[in-house]
């Protein structure tokens, strides 16, 4: 195998609505675990090409563009503790639950190898299972970096694998509020429809029906204001950007999303969504476990300012 076989390779065409961009910020927003510098890295590289030829990173995008990114493989690297503050609601011998803060990436890639919850938790305990591998030890599951709410983390490896069977059982109990745009005239529905990757944009995920994987979330009516509607949503399953495709799907984009939402949003920096609801079994004695993560300031404020539309 020679080297460009261990590089994973990213296809883009420019859209009318992107034209204009820099090539630099286009790239980096089509991943949210790459930063920009990470990307401008990799242009000095010579690793993003646009038409089949080299740019630089204040290249001005044009509509039709074809663009191609060869991300080099991952360093086998030792992730560094980093003391920051966390919102730990509940630990253990054997777990943690953190409340985390929109913004916060949670394990290293590309471009992240520092700042993440994962370095906060490592300066944290020194005690995380290590299944997931040196990138992402102690993760279980994720949730979205602009993302806020409740985690688990598995100090150790069995906790891993009695964590990692809950969710693939369904037996873990998560629920999110989010806002959505648009008024829904239902009090409560469930989305049953599969997802995969987006075939005509592989960085985002869509609901398709090959190459895909069963997904269901519930929702429920919590407030509907003049253009938009506060949400409660259950995931039945646990699909990457599972909530934010469903929605986008059924027509009530989330609120602040970047990827799936409308350009014409609320100001809110990522989509608004938070984690509230975290329930378990506890890996080694079976007690039944629930956490509950107030809703943060900034969605507070948001829904303030909703009801005095």
């Amino acid at each position: 195998m020679n080297d460009t076989q261990l590089f994973e390779r990213y296809d883009w065409t420019v859209e009318p609505a992107d034209a204009g961009e820099r090539i630099d910020k286009f790239v980096a927003m089509q991943n949210e675990d790459w930063s920009r510098s990470q990307v401008q890295i990799w242009i000095k590289e010579g690793r993003v090409s646009v038409n089949g030829e080299p740019v630089k990173s204040n290249y001005k995008l044009a509509a039709d563009d074809e663009i191609t990114l060869r991300v080099p493989p991952p360093k086998e690297m030792e992730i560094v503790p980093e003391p920051m503050p966390l919102d730990i609601v509940y630990e253990d011998a054997d777990v943690i639950v953190v409340n985390k803060p929109r913004g916060l990436v949670v394990h290293p890639a590309p471009g992240h190898y520092s700042g993440t919850l994962v370095n906060g938790l490592l300066a944290h305990c020194k005690d995380l299972s290590g299944i997931n591998g040196v990138l992402r030890p102690g993760i279980v599951h994720r949730i979205d970096k602009d993302t806020s709410g409740l985690l688990m983390v598995a100090k150790n490896d069995k906790a891993h694998v009695s964590l990692a069977r809950q969710l693939k059982e369904h037996s873990v109990n998560r629920k999110y509020v989010a806002i959505v745009h648009g008024v829904i005239p239902h009090e409560m529905g469930t989305i049953d429809a599969p997802i995969g990757r987006d075939p005509k944009n592989r960085q985002q995920m869509a609901v398709v029906f090959e190459n895909s994987k069963p997904a269901v979330t519930h929702f429920v009516v919590l407030e509907r204001f003049k253009a938009f509607t506060l949400v409660e949503l259950k995931l039945e399953t646990g699909r990457t950007h599972q909530i934010r495709v469903h929605m986008k799907y059924i027509g009530y984009p989330l609120a602040g999303d970047p990827k799936y939402g409308p350009k014409n949003t609320l100001e809110l920096d990522g989509q608004a969504l938070h984690a509230k609801t975290l329930g378990f079994d506890h890996p080694r004695t079976g007690e039944r476990l629930e956490f509950e993560a107030p809703l943060p300031q900034d969605l507070l404020d948001v829904i303030h300012q909703l009801r005095q539309a």
